[in-house]
């Protein structure tokens, strides 16, 4: 067998969708100037200690709760997102997941 060839399948970098796409946010706004890198680490590390460092946050749901909590917080202050739109579309997401069927792609209902 050749050994560049592997016979299973890498793990997924990220265990669910929205982590994939909350990072991806993260970096895009850093990358845009919204915030600098040290900045986000700095908030990160903090909201982490909060949310207790005798949990194991291992990047799964944990881990990214904290990581849009710092996003929405920073962008709050910045003014960017006010929160009470953050929770209107929370509340959104929520509803339009709840009435998908399982498997199927979630999207936002339109009045």
């Amino acid at each position: 067998m050749n050994d560049c060839i592997s016979p299973t399948a890498p793990d997924p970098v990220f265990e669910q969708p929205w982590h994939a796409q909350a990072f991806a946010l993260t970096v895009h706004l850093n990358e845009t100037g919204c915030f600098t890198w040290g900045q986000w680490v700095a908030r990160f590390s903090a909201m982490l200690a909060r949310h207790g460092l005798s949990k194991e946050l291992n990047g799964g749901d944990d881990y990214f709760a904290a990581w849009l909590e710092t996003l929405e917080a920073i962008l709050a202050e910045d003014g960017a997102a006010v929160p009470e739109e953050i929770e209107t579309t929370r509340s959104e997401w929520e509803n339009a997941y709840l009435v998908t069927p399982h498997g199927a792609p979630v999207s936002l209902l339109e009045d």
